[in-house]
């Protein structure tokens, strides 16, 4: 009987000290409650700031504790501690906050806040050691979402022991109630380990200076990895006002990944990765800001006031927990020579309405009566605004292509060479009588061409280099030429998809069967076009003039999926993903899409690569109803051609240069030699020249820019000009020398009136402007003496750390390894310590503002259920 009292009693005190050994959720949060601020009773919402999920989760409420801002562009930070002693994690944000008051709310975490107030101006700082942006919420801007089994490692020996929130305030006129705003952020943290932990990689130039006028200016970062494979989920650009776009790129084997790509004019907020990327061991992270000098007289600096500028390129990553270092930075350019390979897509703009960009700065401008062409004219300027060139394509006259004896041009192309290739019928047509009602190729007595049908042509000269294609095709349509050299072809009379190799008689891979119309997983029906993804291989075929699809394949032929229906006609107006004979492709792998020439819908629709997810339409009244074909130029330019217009209808038929970005229309190009008459295929190269082939006027043509044919014109006078590569530098070297003006007799008489005037300027005049910036520039010092004096006291200054000579060295706050670009840029170029307050509280960008038918009678199908001739 002992025995067994013994042994309950030893069972009593085991349990008691796993009782005691275990912390509830609620019993951690009792140091915190006595700590707790009280909020503002016109907060709605739960006052408990700590609120238990379970046994291992809680959640955090962050909130601004009942604040009114006194006036616009207005930045508030408050801070909250970890609730709990040991490690947790970050998995998921929960926003709350309004438009109508809230420009956009960043959370950091630190371990040591810039103040203890309640809550306090930001211009004091965030945090006084190193701090990471966790979260980021900015209006019109996707919420930031970490992965499923992700999560910020915080508390412990290692990770943050404070939140701190900061609110920018941009109008305040949604305050003249005098009301008071909680916004903020609720965060759902965890004790359970988290497999895979987020952490924040920062791209950011240190030494880019703008000079004044200049139109474009690039600033590129460059950094090779050398750390465990990290995974990328999310980015976030940030410049100032000069910023037109930033880029950022994984380049591995000099092969350039996107990571992502933004104008930093738009809502700074973490924007998801659209594919996976994943960075391993010796891969190159590049990034690069493209700024515009444009309206500025003096230089432009990095630096953190408003009239100063930054260019940043946060990366949300995230590590095996074994191996996971939560914060790295990168601020050099180890390789200037790589930038030559960059895509162009990071050369362009992407356009900012007015509207959004009065919105992403916080202007709190009244809003009055404005002349509403004169808002159209600022749009205009704004979506056609692309950087380094003033985009518009003319005919290259003297090309001899143009006189070439080809068949009905169907397809053309560009190889891996930058040759071009011409898909031609020879001496077959397409007619009514081509076809029957069942869509059956009704002359196969002819027997196929007898012509070599794909002619390979030295594209300055027109000379023909290879053909080949002879006693294949009956009706050639659709070309297109992979990454490797293969020729993708459509024959509509044979119904099949071909794959041939540059040098092979025989095709290398078959799709569909011959001379058999049908629309299921094995047969087409006069398919138009192939396409194929440079990165998976996957082939996409638009089928065609009597099915109405896209058809995905797997690299070797199986078939994946397809999607797209016909357009009923008693609707009115199609609807997305409903096809009118899906005539053309062009697969955009920059930006992970695919887009369609609907020719009878007479638009431009475009979808998702992996799930045929549709994403957008461009269509525009110039169009007419016809459009033909599409194709796409890395770096941001979509090409298209129409048709030509139905009785009693004006649009001409012409090409069209548009932002992809945008769907804007650029320019509008056609032949000075001959006419258009039935503009089938478009291709342009990466240098922007630019092809058309007509099936009825049976010729190719060449345009291209007339940046580089005044560069051809101006040699050829007998003008010395420094070789340039890019027709880009043409325009800038251009601007550089006529900033005033582009009529050179406007410039001449500006200057002898400038010179006239320089001589006649009256002494007075001279001594005043001299005056003028004395005077204020004493009065801005004694106003920043006596600031530092009534708001820092004598101790406001924070010393700069001189232990390392290094850039990062200089970089690193009172933490010990934190990033600090007040105290970075304060030591360099004389700049004030008080300029770069708002800077150094964001560890890198804060700053606070200061100032129906068919082809044709020759081209047709059969009658219906086939579309009408023309």
């Amino acid at each position: 009987m002992a025995g067994l009292v013994n042994n309950l009693l030893i069972l009593f005190l085991v349990f008691q000290n796993i009782c005691l050994g275990f912390r509830s959720p609620l019993s951690v949060f009792k140091r915190y409650k006595d700590t707790t601020r009280s909020l503002s009773s016109e907060c709605l919402g739960s006052d408990q700031t700590v609120i238990s999920l379970g046994l291992s989760d809680f959640a955090l409420d962050i909130r601004m504790p009942g604040v009114t801002p006194k006036q616009s562009d207005t930045y508030l930070c408050m801070s909250v501690p970890l609730p709990v002693d040991d490690e947790a994690y970050v998995v998921d944000f929960k926003p709350h906050a309004s438009m109508d008051t809230v420009h956009h709310m960043l959370l950091f975490g630190c371990n040591e806040p810039s103040s203890t107030e309640n809550y306090w101006d930001c211009d004091e700082g965030t945090c006084k050691d190193k701090s990471n942006i966790l979260y980021a919420w900015a209006r019109n801007a996707p919420p930031t979402r970490l992965p499923k089994g992700v999560g910020f490692r915080v508390g412990g020996e290692t990770g943050g022991r404070f939140f701190v929130l900061q609110v920018h305030y941009g109008d305040i006129s949604a305050f003249r109630d005098k009301h008071k705003d909680c916004s903020g952020v609720t965060l759902h943290l965890t004790h359970q380990k988290q497999p895979l932990i987020a952490g924040m990689y920062l791209m950011m130039s240190v030494n880019t200076v703008i000079p004044p006028g200049e139109k474009v200016v690039d600033a590129d970062i460059a950094c090779h990895y050398k750390r465990f494979p990290m995974h990328l989920f999310a980015y976030r650009v940030h410049t100032h006002r000069l910023g037109k776009v930033v880029s950022g790129y994984r380049v591995r084997n000099g092969q350039w990944t996107l990571i992502g790509r933004q104008s930093p004019q738009l809502p700074q907020a973490f924007y998801p990765v659209e594919r996976p990327v994943d960075i391993s061991y010796d891969d190159i992270l590049a990034a690069r800001c493209v700024f515009s000098g444009e309206g500025r007289t003096t230089e432009t600096h990095i630096g953190g006031t408003a009239n100063d500028e930054m260019c940043n390129f946060y990366i949300m990553y995230y590590m095996e927990a074994k191996h996971a270092v939560s914060y790295m930075t990168c601020t050099q350019n180890a390789n200037p020579e790589m930038f030559r390979n960059i895509p162009q897509e990071a050369n362009i703009p992407i356009p900012v309405k007015s509207d959004m960009l009065k919105m992403t700065h916080g202007h709190h401008e009244e809003t009055k009566d404005t002349d509403k062409s004169s808002l159209l004219q600022q749009a205009k300027k704004e979506e056609e605004e692309i950087l380094g060139q003033d985009f518009h394509i003319e005919e290259a006259v003297e090309w001899p292509g143009l006189d070439l004896k080809l068949g009905q041009v169907s397809g053309l192309a560009l190889d891996p060479e930058h040759n071009l290739v011409i898909f031609h019928r020879g001496d077959h047509v397409w007619d009514e009588n081509s076809f029957d009602s069942k869509f059956v190729y009704q002359q196969r007595g002819l027997g196929p061409i007898e012509q070599n049908t794909i002619l390979v042509l030295n594209p300055s000269n027109a000379k023909l280099l290879h053909s080949m294609g002879k006693s294949l095709f009956y009706l050639p349509h659709g070309l297109s030429i992979d990454k490797n050299g293969n020729y993708w072809v459509t024959d509509v009379a044979l119904h099949q998809v071909f794959k041939l190799g540059a040098d092979d008689k025989e095709p290398l891979l078959i799709l569909g069967v011959a001379l058999q119309p049908g629309s299921d997983r094995n047969h087409f029906c006069q398919p138009t076009d192939v396409a194929v993804d440079p990165i998976t291989g996957s082939i996409y075929v638009s089928d065609g003039y009597c099915n109405s699809r896209i058809v995905q394949f797997s690299p070797n032929g199986l078939y994946v999926m397809q999607w797209g229906e016909g357009t009923e006609t008693s609707s009115g107006r199609a609807r997305p993903g409903q096809f009118h004979i899906p005539h053309s492709l062009a697969l955009i792998p920059d930006f992970n899409q695919l887009c369609v020439a609907d020719r009878e819908n007479g638009r431009i629709q475009c979808f998702r690569l992996e799930t045929g997810e549709f994403l957008r339409e461009i269509k525009h009244k110039s169009f007419g109803r016809e459009l033909f074909a599409v194709s796409y130029v890395p770096g941001g330019l979509l090409f298209a051609v129409n048709g030509m217009p139905y009785p009693g209808e004006t649009e001409p038929v012409q090409g069209f240069v548009m932002n992809f970005s945008t769907g804007e229309i650029i320019s509008t190009f056609i032949p000075l030699r001959k006419s258009f008459e039935m503009p089938h295929d478009v291709v342009a190269s990466e240098d922007k020249t630019v092809y058309v082939g007509d099936v009825l006027a049976r010729a190719v043509w060449k345009f291209v820019s007339t940046e580089k044919m005044e560069h051809r014109s101006v040699k050829k006078a007998g003008i010395e000009v420094q070789e340039i590569k890019e027709s880009e530098a043409i325009v800038e070297a251009r601007l550089k020398s006529k900033p005033e003006s582009t009529d050179p007799v406007k410039k001449q008489e500006k200057q002898h009136s400038v010179q006239q005037a320089s001589t006649g300027v009256s002494f007075v005049l001279i001594t005043t402007l001299l005056i003028i910036p004395v005077v204020v520039l004493l009065a801005i010092l004694v106003f920043i003496r006596w600031r530092k004096t009534t708001v820092y006291g004598a101790d406001g200054e924070h010393k700069l750390d001189s232990s390392s000579g290094r850039i990062l060295g200089r970089l690193r706050g009172k933490g010990g390894g934190g990033l600090n670009l007040g105290n970075f840029f304060a030591s360099h170029k004389g700049y004030s310590r008080k300029g770069f307050d708002r800077l150094s509280t964001e560890g890198s960008d804060q700053e606070k503002d200061e100032d129906d038918g068919t082809d044709s009678e020759e081209e047709c199908s059969a009658p219906p259920p086939a579309p009408s001739s023309s």
